[in-house]
């Protein structure tokens, strides 16, 4: 039984591409090369079908780059390095949900604490302190303090007549929030990012709809990568992509 031949422009329509879009995504390696008619035109078949519709299913959960890089390994017969590219997605998606879960323990703790709290009057008027008070009510050495100030953790500014760090309400805050992070085991260049959208966002309270934004896009992220894995597996189970497979 004769192979269905398919055009350019019938693989683009099902996904609103352009035909130029299919023979850039054939030329970059994401789809399996082409047959040529004898006046040079491309024809594909189900098997290009399907390897497009793994790609694009690919995308969303992986990015552009890995998935294209996805295709590119199993077009050349290199599945296992398809595979691990996944693996690393799925691990970096599993850090991200981990660091999502100690900025929110790390909120929480930090919340709790100053419910706890005794009311105590501030170092000086207008709520701010020293590096002194502060490293010794987060019990930690000044020299720790001064070290997240180098890493941008934290952003004391100067007293014009003293030269000492003024800490304000928001640099505490920071200096809290870092100090519960660290307990965590995350590193200073891990830190530094959530503490700038701390500020970004106006403070912790505000952080929340952040961190609710941030949990959706994860699990997007993943039941994306699940529609991609169906994809990519109906792909490799294409009866005829070994057809397609360099040849040595």
């Amino acid at each position: 039984m004769p192979r269905e031949r398919l055009r350019p422009v019938d693989l683009a329509r099902e996904h609103g591409l352009s035909t130029q879009a299919i023979r850039n995504y054939e030329e970059a390696g994401i789809l399996p090369p082409a047959a040529r008619t004898p006046h040079g035109y491309r024809t594909y078949t189900p098997v290009h079908r399907e390897a497009l519709r793994a790609f694009l299913a690919l995308i969303p959960g992986h990015g552009h780059q890995t998935a294209t890089s996805i295709m590119q390994e199993v077009n050349r017969g290199a599945v296992e390095d398809a595979l691990r590219l996944i693996d690393e997605s799925h691990a970096q998606l599993l850090d991200d949900r981990r660091t999502l879960l100690a900025v929110e323990r790390a909120l929480r703790d930090l919340t709790s604490e100053e419910a706890a709290a005794p009311a105590t009057p501030p170092e000086r008027p207008g709520g701010v302190t020293f590096i002194g008070p502060l490293a010794r009510k987060l019990g930690i050495r000044p020299a720790t303090l001064r070290k997240w100030e180098r890493a941008g953790l934290v952003g004391p500014r100067r007293d014009p007549q003293t030269g000492y760090r003024v800490y304000t309400a928001a640099d505490v805050r920071d200096a809290r929030l870092a100090h519960q992070l660290r307990r965590g085991g995350y590193l200073l260049e891990q830190i530094a990012p959530l503490l700038a959208q701390v500020r970004s966002a106006g403070g912790i309270a505000p952080l929340e709809a952040t961190l609710r934004d941030w949990q959706a896009r994860l699990t997007a992220r993943g039941r994306a990568m699940l529609t991609g894995a169906a994809g990519l597996d109906a792909y490799l189970s294409h009866p005829a992509r070994a057809d397609t497979l360099p040849t040595d």
